[in-house]
């Protein structure tokens, strides 16, 4: 906890500003990329929604109505409002908002792994895919003091919510960069909010030199990686922060009521009702509990500076009809009403905002399921044609890219790759051809970002 008291010179170094990884040094610019300074950043934000465990093309937004019942599975469709597209029957809601979208049916996850791909894979480096991003903008915003990175799992809405599964891959991976870059995950244990707090009375805070002072005070507890050239733009930064730019982020109380009842995915499951001979029936009801809120909490920090910031909700969509996981029937009435409201939530909002070309957002897993059901009822892995829907960050709506074949078991048209889809997400946020003529850029950044547009 940070604790700065008014008439106490007891300082320790675990009370000073530290939260999680995102400490002071953290805050500082002087860890932000000298390319930054060069204007490569679009000023734009990603959002990646990662369905984990890996959703069915057929029953979200790939359907194949005329193809044999083992493959068309049991839910039918429902007209989109972009003539001859069609949904999955569980996405109403986002069928009235497929002119907002971008629908990807040649998308090619590239195997059938339980894995992080493409938040975390060989494109990235081994490093999460906003590691890459805060080696080039910095670690947290200049101004506003709020991370570039960031990790949202149920917990960071939910306390009561389980842990984030990195099981399958770390999402807090770095690769070859500093650990500094890691995102910052709020509600991971780290105790994150209530190291946001502060122990003064208001009328303190709202003097900036008392409070610069007792910092001055503390200052041999701040982390040995802090220049001491940076001090004082760190100080500043740190008091941004604490005066309402990340812990308002967080803190969805702020929020306007009618806002989280837009996105508010809690009332659509009785958690109750969720059948338990599914081991993963917890995990359905974090879901259905918090994704809304998830997503709301993510447009919220991208207002306020955050540059790319991942959404999972543990391991949901792996609908095998095995001992773990649901049908594919009954996983989509767990799975669908959440996703479908959430994401039309989102859009809805970033869009009253005017934001709808600041923030882009992505919606994938890390693999796609079988084109025929098994004999339970579910649909396995398959890593040739997975589900990818785009939004926003200024590129154009409305359209299907690629096509996939009447089996729902491969592209017809040209694939969109992973690598493809990493360097779209990194070109939204960086401007590449002003970055390759900084000599300061990492390698593997620029390796990421040099496959081809999804859009161009």
């Amino acid at each position: 906890m940070l604790t700065i008291w008014d008439h106490d010179n007891r300082y320790r170094r675990r009370d000073f500003l530290k939260i999680g990884g995102f400490g002071l040094a953290g805050l500082a610019s002087g860890s932000i990329a000298k390319a930054d300074e060069k204007a490569v950043l679009t000023n734009k934000s990603v959002v990646f929604l990662f369905l984990h465990g890996g959703p069915s093309q057929v029953e979200t937004f790939d359907p194949k109505p005329n193809a044999p019942k083992e493959i068309r599975g049991p839910l039918g469709t429902v007209q989109t409002n972009i003539p001859g597209v069609l949904f999955g029957s569980p996405f109403p809601k986002l069928a009235k908002h497929a002119d907002k979208l971008t629908i990807v049916r040649s998308y090619v996850p590239g195997d059938a792994s339980h894995d992080i791909k493409p938040i975390v894979c060989k494109t990235t480096s081994g490093a999460n895919l906003g590691s890459l991003y805060s080696a080039v903008a910095g670690i947290s915003h200049p101004q506003k003091a709020i991370p570039r990175n960031a990790l949202l799992f149920p917990r960071a809405v939910d306390p009561g919510a389980q842990a984030g599964v990195m099981q399958f891959g770390k999402f807090d991976a770095t690769g070859p960069f500093s650990p500094s870059f890691a995102p910052v995950q709020p509600g991971a244990g780290n105790g994150l909010m209530q190291d946001l707090k502060i122990k003064l009375p208001r009328e303190r805070l709202d003097d900036r030199l008392a409070l610069l002072q007792s910092l001055d005070k503390a200052r041999w507890a701040i982390e040995d990686t802090l220049r001491a050239e940076t001090s004082d733009k760190s100080r500043e930064m740190a008091l941004l922060a604490l005066m309402g730019g990340l812990a308002d982020a967080l803190d969805l109380s702020k929020e306007d009521p009618k806002t989280i009842a837009l996105y508010d995915t809690a009332p659509l499951i009785q958690v109750d009702a969720i059948n338990k001979k599914w081991n993963n029936h917890k995990n359905y009801a974090d879901n259905a509990r918090t994704l809304g809120k998830l997503l709301c909490l993510s447009r919220r920090m991208c207002e306020r500076g955050a540059g790319f910031v991942t959404v999972t909700t543990n391991f949901v969509w792996d609908m095998h009809a095995d001992s773990n996981n649901a049908t594919i029937d009954e996983g989509m009435g767990y799975m669908a009403p959440p996703l479908d409201h959430a994401i039309s939530a989102f859009l809805e909002d970033v869009k009253s905002r005017g934001l709808e070309d600041k923030i882009m957002l992505v919606v994938c897993g890390e693999m796609g399921r079988t084109p025929k059901i098994n004999g339970k009822g579910g649909r396995d892995h398959w890593g040739n044609l997975g589900p990818l829907l785009l939004a926003g960050g200024g590129h154009p709506m409305g359209q299907v890219i690629g096509q996939s074949k009447a089996d729902a078991s491969s592209p017809s048209s040209d694939p969109v790759t992973q690598g493809m889809l990493v360097s779209t997400v990194l070109q939204t946020l960086i401007d590449f051809p002003k970055l390759r003529l900084s000599p300061e850029v990492a390698r593997e950044v620029l390796n990421a970002g040099s496959h081809k547009n999804i859009f161009s």
